[in-house]
């Protein structure tokens, strides 16, 4: 592994477990050690009641938003992978996200190219006009509330579909503690705020001086931003894809001119 761009570099993946295969393997690729620590698990609803409601009236909506990936995943699974309509327009708001739908032979899925977030999804031309649309957002319990909130405001008929639940797994931080007694963490991807929150939680109050010698790649300005206001140094800002991850890390510890 000498010689490779990310040899001796110990990395932290977050992802949550069924979801950090790529990056993983990118990271081993290029010579680094990828960590595989969970900061995020998806698990099930204790209502499916409200989701249910929206499925069984979805031939009623004109389109329908996934959220994520992870919305994606549960959508599919909870309905034994039931077609959608076929005149529901789908949109997202990643690339991740807008593969899963596709794998599933749903097409011309709605999604913006460049920057990844409600903010991009919501500056579509498709947007613009929605008064008296019928909108289902599939998505997790809680989180960010823009989308549906922006699409309400401009007239349309929101409801909202959670289909999962984020929590923090119960011995990642065991896992995290044996990871920095076996030596030097260089790096840690974090993929959203709630997984930069229960990273800083599984490291303890002192967690922001514990990362103090380690870099931290995340995925959106977004993160970044909550990132420093906890207290943490300014992170990498790398991208939403797990190759625009592995190359940030690539470009970091390789030598290129990321500060």
């Amino acid at each position: 592994m000498k010689g490779l761009p990310l040899a001796g570099r110990r990395i932290v993946v977050t992802r949550p477990k069924g979801q950090a295969e790529k990056l993983i393997e990118l990271i081993r690729q290029a010579g680094g050690e990828p960590l595989e620590i969970p900061a995020l698990e998806i698990r099930d609803l204790a209502d499916l009641a409200p989701f249910h409601s929206v499925m069984d009236r979805l031939e009623s909506f004109d389109m329908a938003i996934f959220v994520s990936r992870n919305a994606v995943r549960k959508t599919f699974a909870l309905t034994g992978g039931r077609a959608l309509p076929a005149h529901l327009r789908v949109a997202t708001v990643g690339n991740g996200s807008r593969e899963e739908l596709e794998s599933r032979g749903i097409t011309d899925v709605l999604a913006p190219s460049g920057q990844v977030d409600s903010e991009a999804l919501l500056a579509l031309p498709d947007f613009a006009a929605v008064a008296g649309k019928r909108i289902a957002i599939f998505r997790g319990e809680g989180g960010r509330t823009l989308l549906g909130d922006t699409l309400t405001a401009r007239g349309a008929l929101v409801e909202q579909a959670a289909c999962y639940r984020r929590a923090r797994p119960a011995h990642s931080a065991a896992l995290l503690a044996a990871a920095s007694e076996r030596g030097k963490l260089d790096a840690v991807t974090v993929s959203s705020v709630d997984g930069l929150a229960n990273l800083l939680e599984m490291l303890g109050g002192d967690g922001p001086r514990r990362l103090g010698a380690t870099t931290l790649f995340v995925p959106h300005p977004r993160v970044a931003v909550e990132a420093v206001r906890k207290g943490l140094k300014r992170p990498v800002v790398a991208g939403p894809g797990d190759a625009e991850m592995a190359a940030a890390l690539v470009a970091y510890f390789g030598g290129a001119s990321y500060n």
